[in-house]
């Protein structure tokens, strides 16, 4: 059994054939996939889209890299909708969150300090509803571990990461997993296998962030990243380890069953 932990499956992309991409992933062994809301205009989208397939499941929140677009009083909407969400067995955690320092033009000024503010504030939301996060962390890693010791543990995944070791373990200090998906498999990427090999295995969750982060292997005219991927990711990172592909999920989905709680349930709506 496989979870993917961070895909996208409302995206454009999958307009044309959504219904087969979440069959092919569950004919692939993944038997669960988390769909992150980024918006405010997608919240009721991601929520619809988990109850349509099997093993679904969504979080809430509000990205970076749409904060600028976003009105304050999203947020208010954001709170109001995760309090509504709380009894939907398949709502699982508060995300897509974070930072985003790579993109040029947010990279100063007071772009980012309206990134800030929106992460703080759904820190807040994480914090007063009991729930983990899903971190957006790219050339991010110190700011987002600045706010995160202003607040209790918190937890959840970092989405994608890409930081050093030192920050890797100060993430899994405050009660992350880290997400390894498409980058881990191509060759050049060194920090990333670095710490798909160093990082103890009960760190690690498995992720697509479909149809982005394309693997190795998908080339053009279609690199479009599909949740049915990550029983190929998980070889890579069996390979990488020495371990076999069995061990590999065996101990991902129990990670993400562990930084994300209410996971079992979702999985489990299914049986009602």
């Amino acid at each position: 059994m496989l979870i993917d932990t961070h895909c996208h499956l409302d995206a454009a992309e999958f307009d044309a054939d959504r219904t087969e991409v979440a069959d092919h992933a569950a004919h692939a062994d993944v038997q669960a996939i988390v769909i992150p809301a980024i918006e405010r205009a997608n919240f009721a989208v991601v929520r619809d889209l988990a109850a349509s397939i099997a093993g679904g499941a969504y979080a809430l929140g509000i990205h970076p890299l749409y904060v600028a677009r976003a009105d304050d009083g999203d947020l208010d909407v954001l709170r109001q909708t995760i309090k509504e969400s709380l009894g939907d067995p398949r709502f699982v955690a508060i995300g897509e969150i974070g930072l985003d320092f790579f993109v040029p033009e947010i990279a100063s000024g007071p772009p980012r300090e309206r990134q800030e503010r929106f992460y703080a504030a759904q820190l807040d939301m994480a914090v007063e509803f009991g729930l983990p996060v899903l971190l957006h962390v790219r050339k991010s890693q110190d700011i987002l571990l600045k706010y995160l010791r202003r607040h209790p543990r918190i937890g959840g995944i970092a989405h994608a990461f890409n930081g050093s070791a030192q920050q890797a373990q100060a993430f899994i200090d405050h009660g992350f997993a880290l997400g390894m998906g498409g980058a881990m498999t191509f060759e050049r990427a060194l920090q990333i296998r670095r710490h798909a090999v160093d990082v103890g295995l009960e760190h690690l969750v498995l992720e697509t962030d479909a149809p982005d982060i394309p693997p190795a292997w998908l080339h053009e005219p279609d690199r479009r990243n599909r949740p049915g991927e990550l029983a190929r990711i998980a070889q890579v990172l069996a390979e990488l380890r020495g371990i076999t592909p069995a061990q590999v999920a065996h101990a991902t989905t129990a990670n993400a069953m562990r930084v994300l709680p209410r996971l079992p349930a979702a999985i489990l709506a299914d049986a009602d």
